[in-house]
């Protein structure tokens, strides 16, 4: 990219991506604005060290700054008004990751791509724990936390690269070595604006990837998949010629081998699954077949799986009271996560509710029913997950906890042991985003934890 043909680069927002994206356009001598409409301690603080390279930041301001021939997003929906207005104006738009695609030195290292709905984050960490395993020198990047314009100049063996569906909007140019989508179901519709826009948006993944890969047992996946010959399938079942699944408790590739038809390596097993539920067995086939494309052998995949620590907040075991065991899957921020939370245990009292982001929950409940023995339910969306259990799981008692103040979970955590009988599972995986009552998902998760921690206090000195 010549630096000399872009006059101007506004940068919309001082996030952790927006921030670097201005460090490093300042780094190659272009001129930035970044536009940012919250002027919080940490904003401002950003704006202090971007202006010691150079980079000018306007706050309050949505309108695009004289000049600007390319605005750069970090995830601001194309409705917002300096969005709409740098379209208006035939401005180039594009995003954090099409900007460092673009901005690749020769010989970059390869792309190793993934979304999904659900399990992004346990996927790429998996891929990069496998990748290290194999002896490369692999950073997990984008969604993850690191933006991929801070890391593509760096001398890396691959990158596992995190995409959300926003990410992907904004990318047209992209050609990931391989890519896979884990699942798709209803999320971000209100950014969006339909669920057709939301998984045409995760489809773009593969548009110039170099292999495809899919999950066979999730249809919007393998719909997506389905124009690219040669793609590549994971499934929890036995695979198939082309995919990678499971035979009794191994993991079976049968695509990167020499004679698919006629062969199948042993990658690991089940018990190398940490946490096991069949969700994460998937990401685990996902982060396999994205490695194994690159070369990777099947001794790395065993024990990059044995070495992959989970994330916190992701079915995070927090301790057993009395014969019951308390969950913490906050991470679980929309239906489709919650559906495979509850999935992965047979008989639980619910902890849901927060902001559903227009998602519906009718097919959750109906699955997740026979395995329900009570709900307690808080945040601003929590009479629609009560309505719909009231519909599908009539005798499934359910505690309506309407408070928001800092002891809410407390109550929350009480009321659920009350429910909960000896060999039950208390599990908080609320389906709805945290930003009613929370600052984020890991804080709704160490809530969580602080007062099934006071539950065992109290009843140890009931003693």
């Amino acid at each position: 990219m010549d630096a000399q043909a872009v006059s101007l680069t506004c940068v919309a927002g001082l996030g952790v991506s927006g921030t670097a994206v201005a460090r490093v356009l300042a780094g190659r001598g272009e001129r930035v604005v970044v536009v940012e409409s919250v002027a919080g301690e940490r904003q401002l603080a950003a704006a202090a060290g971007l202006a010691e390279a150079g980079v000018e930041t306007r706050f309050g301001e949505m309108a695009l700054p004289e000049g600007t021939t390319r605005l750069v997003t970090t995830g601001w929906a194309p409705h917002h008004p300096l969005i709409a207005a740098a379209l208006a104006a035939g401005v180039e738009v594009v995003g954090e990751v099409e900007l460092a695609w673009r901005l690749r030195p020769a010989q970059a290292a390869p792309w190793l791509a993934l979304t999904g709905t659900n399990g992004k984050t346990t996927a790429v960490r998996m891929l990069t724990s496998i990748l290290l395993a194999a002896g490369h020198k692999a950073l997990a990047v984008g969604n993850v936390g690191v933006p991929v314009v801070r890391a593509v100049a760096e001398p890396y063996d691959a990158l596992a690269v995190e995409l959300s569906s926003f990410q992907l909007h904004w990318s047209g140019t992209l050609a990931p070595h391989a890519a896979a989508i884990l699942n798709v179901a209803p999320d971000h519709l209100d950014w969006h604006g339909s669920m057709e826009e939301y998984a045409a948006a995760k489809g773009r993944i593969y548009e110039r990837a170099g292999t495809v890969i899919f999950n066979a047992d999730d249809p919007e996946a393998t719909r997506l998949a389905a124009p690219y010959p040669g793609a590549v399938g994971f499934t929890l079942r036995v695979p198939k010629r082309g995919e990678l699944g499971v035979v009794e408790d191994l993991l079976v590739d049968r695509a990167f081998v020499d004679d698919p038809a006629e062969a199948a390596e042993e990658l690991a097993t089940l018990e190398d699954i940490r946490p096991f539920a069949p969700h994460n067995v998937a990401n685990a086939l996902a982060a396999a077949a994205l490695a194994r494309s690159l070369g990777v052998p099947s001794e790395a995949v065993r024990q990059g799986l044995r070495d992959f620590v989970p994330d916190p907040h992701r079915l995070a075991h927090v301790d057993r009271i009395g014969e019951v065991d308390y969950i913490d899957d906050s991470k679980a921020t929309n239906p489709h996560a919650a559906a495979a939370a509850l999935a992965s245990y047979a008989s639980v009292v619910w902890v849901a509710g927060g902001q559903l982001k227009g998602a519906d929950v009718d097919d959750l409940v109906r699955q997740a029913a026979p395995r329900l023995r009570g709900a307690v339910l808080l945040g601003a969306d929590r009479a629609r997950i009560a309505e719909a259990i009231a519909r599908h799981a009539p005798n499934v008692p359910v505690v309506d906890i309407a408070d928001r103040d800092t002891g809410a979970m407390e109550r929350v955590v009480t009321e659920a042991a009350r429910l909960a009988s000896p060999g039950d599972t208390v599990l908080l995986s609320p389906a709805g985003a945290s930003l009613d009552m929370f600052a984020n998902y890991p804080a709704r998760g160490e809530a969580f934890a602080r007062a099934v921690r006071e539950l065992r206090a109290r009843r140890e000195h009931e003693r």
